[in-house]
């Protein structure tokens, strides 16, 4: 079966946007990223092994395509020089590696993805230079910040994204559902026995602390920590909230607090899973499991990891949800083309009206035979 469309993966991680795009039915012609570890992962999934820095590689030297993809580092934009264009603007960060290749291929779209604090980056000029650069470029651009929440996994992950189109389409972000998942939703009971995913002592007995005290907000021995410090001076203080998650946090109640840990439950959901945290739960008294992170981030059972552990948590934590990238590319295509059923490609596509006046205009012939 012939795929629909062609698309480019960059930054491409362990293949979370590449997963989406090829559940969609497109076909991935060139990809790239600059971590080996994550690379093999990519082609362990994928059978091929990313090109490497893209800040080496020149546009032309990419296959022609059709939809860009990228979750770009958000490196600090330099503002010095005269600021004469996007190259100017942009010069000397990975958005314009972004930049440079729109601009040589032109693709019908592509989607964009980065972390929620990119809408304030430096009072907002980062990503007003960011708009003003796509629009130069000749886009419709649509922004919106989503949750992860309300795409079936049980992980509060906000992340930016930005979609954009070579025309003006229709567009809106899918809203997702309601559908209140909770963590018992992706646990595997037989983890519960694996002793590398067990909290510590430490863990378990200031947990044990917490529930056994009759006080709301429950202060923790901070005699081992140095005087001089914010947990030696404030003390630590736990905190059970509404939806059963317990929260330490350094300081007393009429202070500003200082988050030092998180445990979910099963009947909650995790806080963002990033590269060097791995949510914890506390009444099963253990972490999550390489596979149960990988069905957080919207990861079928059938991905597999050729790595470490450590890797693997890493890898996942830095990925794209899958189920909120298949959203937004399943309205991307749906707006741009309307209803579509047959693709060869998108210079050739067939919408339902047009394969009805095919099938009229066939019936019309045979019975003029």
């Amino acid at each position: 079966m012939k795929k629909k469309f062609k698309f480019i993966d960059l930054f491409c991680g362990i293949g979370g946007f590449r997963l989406s795009f090829d559940e969609l039915g497109g076909e991935c012609v060139f990809s790239s990223d600059i971590d080996k570890y994550a690379s093999q992962t990519y082609e362990h999934n994928f059978g091929e092994y990313p090109s490497g820095d893209i800040t080496k590689i020149d546009a032309s030297e990419i296959p022609a395509f059709d939809i860009l993809l990228g979750g770009f580092p958000c490196q600090p934009f330099s503002y010095s020089g005269q600021k004469e264009g996007f190259e100017d603007k942009t010069r000397g960060t990975l958005f314009f590696d972004i930049v440079r290749i729109i601009k040589y291929h032109k693709p019908k779209m592509f989607l964009l993805e980065n972390v929620k604090g990119l809408k304030s980056h430096n009072n907002g000029e980062t990503l007003r230079i960011i708009e003003e650069t796509l629009i130069e470029l000749g886009y419709h651009i649509h922004w919106k910040v989503l949750d992860s929440l309300n795409f079936g996994v049980p992980q509060k992950r906000e992340r930016w994204y930005c979609v954009g189109f070579d025309k003006n389409v229709d567009f809106s972000f899918p809203k997702g559902k309601n559908s209140n998942p909770k963590l018992r939703d992706i646990i595997i009971e037989s983890d519960n026995n694996d002793k590398s995913l067990k909290l510590t002592d430490f863990e378990i007995e200031r947990i044990a602390k917490h529930f056994k005290s009759n006080d709301v907000r429950v202060k923790h021995d901070n005699s081992k920590y140095a005087p001089n410090t914010k947990k030696g001076k404030y003390g630590i203080y736990s905190f059970q909230k509404s939806d059963g998650s317990l929260r330490f946090h350094v300081g007393d109640v009429a202070k500003t607090q200082i988050q030092e840990a998180f445990y979910s439950c099963m009947d909650t959901y995790a806080c963002t899973i990033i590269a060097n945290r791995t949510p914890k739960l506390w009444d099963i008294k253990r972490k999550l499991s390489v596979r149960e992170a990988a069905r957080l981030q919207g990861f079928p059972d059938s991905f597999n990891f050729p790595v470490s552990n450590n890797q693997a948590y890493k890898q996942l934590g830095n990925s794209v949800v899958v189920s909120v990238i298949k959203a937004i590319g399943k309205e991307m295509i749906k707006s741009y083309f309307g209803g579509v059923i047959r693709i060869d490609l998108f210079s050739n596509i067939q919408t339902n009206s047009e394969l009805e006046i095919q099938r009229s205009n066939k019936t019309q012939h045979v019975g003029n035979l």
